[in-house]
């Protein structure tokens, strides 16, 4: 009997998934593996609060699995080696992984095709398994990708999508060794943040299904108000593959506002995976150099990292992170700007201590959004700031996010909660709140200087 192997990476699901469809196709029996990559940890991208998502992952993967007659075959080691040692025990004549869009995932590919054909085996490479749309698929003349959003977002809502694929019914394995289902302890997660949410397919299916019966239809008008939470949060569900973007959007796509807005946003994780995969270093380095002579000031940087800038907003969705491994979009662009921008720091740390929160902690969403920030990524108006207290004021104008997330402000009525350095000294004094790091109107100053603005 012939023999497949699929290699789980930024896909694990059963549902629409092209790799797994594919390797069933290809051999009448399955290895489903997974490795625990080792390069992930030596590259610095492992954290405690992916990892207790992740563990979760695999366990309802391979819960899917057995469900279906199969299991998941894990390993631990670099992802090519331990590739290879199952394929060869196995027999498999084909492998079969979704395509990456990083440097490291590319050279991952080439090292693992290289050593696979070496041993008389295939790789196949499956393009539009964590996209809607592969990077490089729609390009404007002349040009390996689109800087721009708007005219990407023509071109990719013009695509004529693959069908969804429906979840295999069986997935018989063959007799192959492998490790226990690691746990959060196993993979690092043993300091997570309390407020992670659950992993897995299963887990991100059900949020998928309330939120487009109750959630969905609003979110053109809501999806800006802090106070409302009223966003998906289905992004680290797309970050581990448990839900196929394709089949999101093709759910999602529908007569409302909310739902073109929606539709909107999973483009624009496209539009940045096409930059990542045409500009690989763009992950480290801007995109577009303003030769900035980036300040460095550790108590400064700690006071924004620990939510203690004496802005209430910033302050708001640096705890929010902390306790969740999660933020609201338009809060992350603002303590993005204030400490990229108003503080003039280097975006790289700041992108850097997301991903090391973040639970949705994606490479090219991260890196590009916090450049996109700091004026170095696609942005057509690099210069511009954001003001953390006309910020708060509009999106949060009741100051209801803000108490939720900075209790020093509870006893602050309404959006007063946003500039508490201006009640009397007395009440000052009692919510034990520090004082604004900075002052706005010179930091912008000094920003338009450093830009030469000015």
């Amino acid at each position: 009997m012939s023999v497949a192997l699929a290699l789980f990476t930024s896909d694990l699901r059963l549902h629409d998934n092209p790799v797994l469809r594919a390797a069933l196709r290809a051999g009448d029996r399955v290895v489903p593996l997974f490795v625990v990559d080792s390069g992930v940890a030596a590259a610095g991208f492992a954290a405690p609060n992916r990892a207790a998502f992740l563990a979760d992952c695999l366990a309802d993967l391979d819960q899917g699995l057995r469900a279906r007659g199969g299991r998941l075959v894990v390993r631990r080691g670099d992802v090519v080696e331990e590739t290879c040692r199952v394929a060869a025990a196995a027999d498999a004549a084909e492998v079969h992984v979704a395509a990456g869009v990083s440097g490291y995932a590319h050279r991952r590919e080439e090292r693992l095709r290289a050593a696979l054909e070496a041993d008389g085996r295939r790789l196949r490479v499956h393009d539009a398994v964590v996209t809607v749309v592969a990077p490089g698929a729609v390009v404007p003349a002349g040009k390996d990708h689109f800087a721009v959003f708007t005219p990407f977002f023509r071109r990719w809502s013009a695509q004529a999508p693959r069908a969804v694929a429906a979840p295999p019914r069986r997935v018989e394995v063959p007799d192959v060794d492998g490790l226990p289902v690691p746990s959060a302890a196993d993979l690092g997660g043993g300091g997570a943040a309390s407020g992670v949410p659950k992993g897995g397919e299963r887990e991100g299916r059900r949020r998928l299904t309330a939120w487009l019966r109750n959630g969905v239809d609003r979110y053109a008008e809501l999806h800006d108000d802090l106070a409302a939470d009223a966003t998906s949060r289905l992004s680290p569900y797309l970050h581990f593959g448990c839900l196929s973007p394709l089949e999101v959007v093709t759910r999602a796509r529908g007569d409302s506002p909310g739902a073109e807005a929606f539709v909107r946003q999973l483009a624009w994780r496209d539009f940045h995976h096409q930059v990542l995969a045409a500009r690989p270093r763009a992950a480290a380095g801007d995109y577009r150099t303003r030769h900035d002579r980036w300040r460095r000031d550790p108590g400064e940087f700690d006071a924004w990292r620990t939510g203690h800038t004496g802005y209430p907003v910033v302050d708001a969705a640096m705890r929010q992170l902390a306790h969740e491994g999660w933020v609201h979009n338009r809060a992350r662009m603002i303590t993005a700007s204030f400490l990229a921008k108003s503080l003039h720091h280097d975006w790289r740390e700041g992108a850097r201590h997301f991903l090391h929160q973040l639970v949705d902690g994606d490479l090219a969403n991260n890196q590009l959004n916090w450049q996109w920030m700091a004026g170095t990524g696609t942005d057509t108006r690099p210069n511009r700031v954001l003001n953390p207290v006309v910020q708060g004021r509009r999106f949060d104008p009741a100051g209801a996010y803000v108490r939720r997330w900075v209790p020093e402000l509870a006893g602050v009525p309404g959006p007063a909660a946003h500039e508490p350095w201006k009640l009397p000294a007395a009440d000052r004094a009692r919510l034990r709140y520090p004082e604004p790091l900075v002052d706005l109107a010179e930091a912008l100053a000094r920003f338009r200087a450093a830009r030469g603005l000015d």
